[in-house]
């Protein structure tokens, strides 16, 4: 059973998406703070009217995010 809901943040052309690793969940935002709020709705969506443990989550899974830097490459500038 998971406990965690993980997505993995990029960003291009000032465009923030949030895909998920494990579930089939994409969404994104202008601001991060736009796509952290739409990181919530759309996972309050997917859970909506189903059993987490029949997805195979805990009752409260943790949302982790993961933002990926583009621009540095081991401690340089690419």
């Amino acid at each position: 059973m998971k406990h965690i809901i993980q997505f993995s943040i990029t960003k291009e052309d000032n465009i923030y998406t949030a895909s998920g690793v494990d579930v089939p969940i994409v969404t994104e935002g202008k601001t991060f703070e736009e796509l952290q709020d739409n990181i919530c709705d759309a996972v309050k969506l997917y859970f909506e009217d189903e059993d987490p443990a029949e997805l195979g989550f805990a009752s409260s899974p943790a949302v982790l995010t993961n933002f990926e830097l583009t621009s540095v490459a081991y401690g340089r500038k690419a």
